[in-house]
């Protein structure tokens, strides 16, 4: 197969299992408008996301890089009434561009945004016995990637 007919199934499949929803729109939309990068999980991999969430029946999901928050919605949707989602953000002008379209999902009850270092807000996460939680989406800069998986481990449930 060539490229050409991968993103035509890409853009067949994102046209049939995540059409128009506003919330996530809106946030795309702030997300630009904000000059964020235009790095966001694909409306595909944020269906993903929510259905492994839903299949794994979390409950507790940590996310290590919310940019403007676009995955941190998906996955939030996923979780049960009393479900709760942390997620890290180094820069403060993405932090409050997620806190603002995580609130304008009406989903900032759920949502915690801890803005600063991910090192640094992991080990605090930790020694404040915040875990374990059920699901971890690591999607933040690569280099540090050895250093969350590090955390990720001491902050997941066993066997999930």
């Amino acid at each position: 197969m060539n490229e050409e007919t991968w993103v035509a199934a890409d853009e067949y499949l994102a046209a049939v299992l995540s059409a128009g929803d506003a919330a996530l729109d809106a946030c795309l939309a702030a997300n630009a408008e904000g000059g964020l990068p235009a790095i966001d999980v694909s409306p595909l991999q944020g269906k993903l996301l929510s259905l492994v969430a839903q299949m794994q029946g979390a409950g507790r999901i940590l996310e290590i890089g919310t940019l403007g928050g676009y995955s941190t919605i998906w996955l939030a949707r996923a979780l049960p009434a009393d479900g709760r989602l942390t997620t890290l953000e180094l820069s403060t002008k993405h932090a409050d561009v997620a806190r603002a379209n995580i609130a304008r999902a009406g989903l900032a009850e759920k949502v915690e945004v801890i803005q600063g270092p991910a090192a640094e807000s992991l080990a605090r996460l930790h020694g404040e016995g915040r875990g374990p939680f059920d699901l971890i989406f690591i999607d933040a800069d690569k280099t540090g990637y050895p250093v969350y998986l590090g955390w990720a481990l001491k902050l997941s449930r066993p066997g999930r």
